[in-house]
């Protein structure tokens, strides 16, 4: 299986056929995850760190049952009561870890770039959790695994990317990996929260949601990030549902089968109505979630398969 990245920093370094193999081990993982048995050893005998800066929930519970379903010995870092806290920087904090010889290192980071920088002065592997407005390459990956199997496919597909476009770095790894594997993307949302480069992206733009969902496959909504923005992006946030939540009505322009995605947490009643979100014909919601334990399964395994090519993978 061709996967040649000794990292995993961003979805932009990923060829199509790399990110093909994530997709297709994960799928295996779903099968083991859904046994009463849900143990491999891929892992077995590696230490994995997870290095949280920013609050999560489903990202680090995530990586924390994927690295133990693998056999790791799996650390949670508490930065708010870690060294940087007495003023020690990243660097630092990573070269002491770098000492103790993990072999993963997991990170979510809110400034863009630190999880690259880390990654140049540790000999182990990284996993970028999400850094700042840069990328969420699991996320990507992930929904790109819900969407495959619910459609069958993950090529020449109409998605629309809907609402905080210009903070979330959940958009941009989508918007990279979608377009790498030949479909066509649009953003939909208020011009507030369009990022400046939008026209350098490859998508088509829309302000208007019933143009915007017109005969598409693939509804992805975002949330709207506040710790993010500094300033009035939206006049408030009834306003922005009304012309910006996905309800039964604007859905109606979508095509008959489309499906609904929302990476989480999700306000409800702003982003999405309560009770499409819950809509089991057409939320895929939960659907994200487990996806996410299964490929963060398959990019450790992978990134410990470079490393250490003795490691033997799933378990059948």
């Amino acid at each position: 299986m061709p996967f040649r990245a000794r990292h995993l920093l961003g979805i932009e370094t990923l060829a199509p056929d790399e990110i093909v193999t994530v997709l297709d081990l994960a799928d295996s993982y779903v099968d083991l995850n859904r046994r009463s048995v849900k143990h491999a050893d891929a892992l077995a005998g590696l230490t994995q760190i997870n290095m949280f800066f920013e609050n999560s929930t489903r990202t680090q519970a995530s990586f924390e049952i994927a690295g133990k379903r693998l056999g790791a010995d799996v650390m949670n870092m508490s930065m708010a009561a870690s060294s940087i806290k007495k003023g020690e920087t990243l660097i630092d904090t990573a070269m002491t870890l770098n000492a103790m010889h993990p072999d993963l290192l997991v990170v979510r980071h809110p400034h863009s770039g630190a999880v690259d920088l880390l990654a140049e002065k540790v000999n182990c592997a990284v996993l970028n959790a999400g850094d700042g407005r840069h990328e969420h390459p699991t996320q990507a990956l992930l929904d790109a695994l819900t969407i495959r199997r619910a459609k069958g496919r993950l090529h020449r597909l109409k998605i629309a990317i809907c609402g905080d476009i210009a903070h979330s770095r959940v958009a941009r790894s989508n918007i990279l990996l979608l377009g790498k594997m030949e479909n066509r993307v649009r953003l939909v949302g208020p011009r507030t929260l369009m990022p400046s480069q939008v026209g350098e992206l490859g998508v088509e733009v829309y302000e208007d949601m019933t143009e915007g969902l017109a005969d598409v496959d693939v509804v992805m909504m975002l949330r709207l990030q506040r710790e993010r923005m500094d300033g009035g992006f939206i006049p408030s946030e009834r306003e922005y549902y009304h012309r910006y939540g996905l309800d039964a009505e604007k859905l109606a322009h979508a095509k008959p089968d489309a499906i609904v995605m929302h990476p989480g947490p999700m306000n409800r009643g702003v982003e999405i109505d309560g009770t499409l979100a819950d809509d089991i014909n057409r939320s895929v919601i939960q659907d994200q979630v487990e996806m996410g334990v299964a490929v963060r399964m398959a990019s450790m395994d992978l990134l410990a398969r470079n490393r250490l090519p003795a490691t033997t993978g799933v378990m059948v």
